[in-house]
């Protein structure tokens, strides 16, 4: 699936990804490919982009807080600040 993450000032990462795991402000939760089409809020945390299904190959991001679109395979993370782990 496709995933972009975006701040205020600049794009963060665009590019193919296996999954994602993500801070909600109800708890942690992950987008797998073809997942359904949603919107949600997100809390202060770690955003995991997994990069293959072996779960080996990973980035970390520190995020303040913010929202994740995901509809047709592609999701989109619009967060207020963040920095790469």
């Amino acid at each position: 699936m496709h995933l972009e993450i975006l701040t205020p000032e600049k794009r963060l990462y665009a590019g193919d990804v296996y999954g994602i795991q993500l801070p909600g402000i109800s708890g942690s939760f992950e987008i797998l490919e073809k997942h359904a089409p949603m919107v949600s809020a997100l809390g202060a945390g770690n955003i995991k982009l997994l990069m293959d299904k072996t779960g080996s190959n990973v980035t970390n991001f520190r995020v303040r807080g913010g929202f994740i679109e995901v509809l047709n395979n592609k999701v989109t993370v619009l967060v207020e600040g963040a920095t790469e782990n």
